[in-house]
């Protein structure tokens, strides 16, 4: 690339950076700093796999590992893309690994690419960018109100592991370090990144080889290091925000991940409600679901499994799972050419965004994206470049380019961020379930003076479904979204919901 065309490029992201400063719509926000566990609540989510992501500077990128993308992702194609990111409405990003995963040295440059087996904990990987680059990108999704993650691996790494600044280095075997042990490194890899790049959290691989016991103290030393940023007055790396990755059940996520009395983690991702939304509008990795709207109150019930306090993460998609698109086809449904393949991704997106706690958005899932042709191939096999089930959705992201439909699609979930951004209700309300049959699941939520149903037809045909005014204490209902106004006929509210649509219904 020459300098001319480096200055050009430069110039204009910092003029498009500029302008969507200055928007109404995507106006900087600052960190809340109100109790944490409703901080966390808020959060709204946009995740990347950096290998497959953005490629923006082409001396780097590790140019092969799993999946179609191009294998080119870097630091500099998130800098890139953060306006983009920003204005779906999200307010935080996550970023798989971007520590030294020591390229070329082992056996499989695919693992090397995912970031997830770390050679030096206190390195940023050259393949992706340096230091300055990281701090460059924070400091931009900071200017823009964006929170910034870093996937934290604590439990396994590469055969050996550089000392860290303190000199300590995780102890046992490099696929499952041992705990106690370890717990000082760790310790240390947690809270040095605050400090150094200002970073608001961690998302945690396998949290399961964690025991509950270290994570309490990770997590008290990351909560120390908040408040004494705080104290100083420092604007960000003051959250401390922790998910863990526990691909289990209630049962297992509870004993692994938060612990008795959720003395382990505040927040894990709720791989079992995520089922049960794929399963009732496509079906699950394994061919399972065509479930009745029944199976969300289900979901929905499950996590009172979980510990007092605890705040689960909603995912549609993420870089091990199938993309929601590939499972609509998976199902048998129509895809792209038809419209209900757009309706169905509405719907889910509909879902996530009237559920309570953190949620998380992974990239390609706002346009709809699938890989063509996957759904045909034997499912138990892999094909073509090694693209099996576990990593079929990393392909490479788009910021661009977009056809009519994803460009709709995008606008909708711009149009729900902003929704649950105004409306506590959504992201923190308490839940009374008001429906919950074959094809219609409504909720009506609450929190103190807001007040809304969200209601879902997960059927093809539009239904017409009432509610009680005396249960709701209401006089009218508002859609939040096209205004409409319904008022009591009969002694009940009438509402008409299309088919694979959703309707957020304001109580007045």
């Amino acid at each position: 690339m020459t300098s001319s065309l480096r200055t050009f490029l430069g110039f204009t992201r910092a003029f498009v950076l500029a302008l969507l400063l200055f928007l109404p719509a995507c106006e900087k926000e600052t960190p809340p700093y109100f109790d944490p566990e409703n901080d966390i609540r808020h959060l709204r989510i946009y995740q990347v796999m950096v290998e497959s992501f953005m490629d923006g500077d082409p001396e780097r990128g590790y140019g092969e590992g799993y999946g179609l993308s191009h294998h080119q992702g870097d630091l500099r194609g998130i800098i890139n893309a953060l306006p983009y990111i920003k204005s779906l409405g999200v307010n935080a990003i996550w970023m798989t690994p971007i520590f030294d995963s020591g390229k070329g040295e082992g056996n499989n440059i695919g693992w090397e690419a995912t970031g997830y087996f770390p050679k030096d904990y206190f390195r940023i990987d050259p393949a992706f960018g340096t230091l300055e680059d990281a701090r460059e990108l924070v400091d931009t999704a900071h200017e823009l109100g964006l929170y910034v993650f870093l996937d934290g691996v604590f439990g396994h790494h590469k055969e050996t592991v550089m000392p860290s600044p303190q000199g300590r280095t995780p102890v046992g075997n490099p696929r499952q370090v041992d705990y106690p042990a370890s717990l000082p490194f760790y310790k240390e890899v947690a809270t040095y990144w605050i400090d150094e790049l200002n970073i608001d959290g961690w998302r945690l691989d396998q949290a399961y080889q964690v025991p509950v016991s270290a994570w309490k103290e990770i997590r008290e030393a990351i909560e120390e290091k908040c408040r004494e940023r705080r104290a100083a007055g420092k604007e960000w790396g003051t959250l401390g925000y922790m998910v863990g990755e526990i691909w289990k059940g209630e049962r297992e996520i509870s004993e692994k991940g938060y612990g008795r009395n959720l003395q382990g983690l505040p927040s894990c991702f709720d791989f079992p409600l995520r089922y049960r939304l794929v399963q009732t509008l496509a079906v699950e990795e394994n061919g399972f679901g065509h479930r009745p709207a029944s199976a969300l109150r289900e979901g929905l019930h499950s996590r009172s499994k979980y510990p007092e306090g605890a705040q689960p993460n909603l995912m549609l998609t993420n870089h091990d799972l199938v993309r929601f698109g590939d499972l609509i086809e998976r199902a048998g449904y129509p895809g792209k050419d038809d419209p209900t393949y757009w309706l169905r991704h509405r719907s889910a997106l509909s879902f996530l965004a009237a559920t309570s706690g953190p949620i998380t958005i992974y990239y390609g899932d706002e346009y709809g994206e699938e890989v063509p042709g996957f759904v045909h191939k034997e499912l138990d096999r892999c094909w073509e470049k090694g693209l099996c089930d576990d990593h079929v959705s990393r392909t490479s992201g788009r910021i661009d380019g977009f056809t009519p439909e994803e460009t709709a699609l995008q606008d909708y979930l711009r149009s729900l961020m902003d929704l649950r951004n105004r409306h506590a209700a959504l992201w923190k309300g308490e839940r009374d379930n008001l429906i919950a049959g074959e094809t219609i699941f409504a909720d009506y939520k609450t929190w103190e003076d807001d007040r809304m149903i969200y209601v879902l037809n997960t059927g093809l045909t539009p239904q017409t479904v009432e509610f009680d005014p005396e249960r709701i204490n209401g006089t009218k209902l508002r859609d939040a979204l096209d205004d409409e106004t319904f008022e009591v006929s009969e002694a009940n509210f009438s509402v008409t919901v299309p088919g694979l649509s959703a309707r957020f219904l304001i109580v007045e």
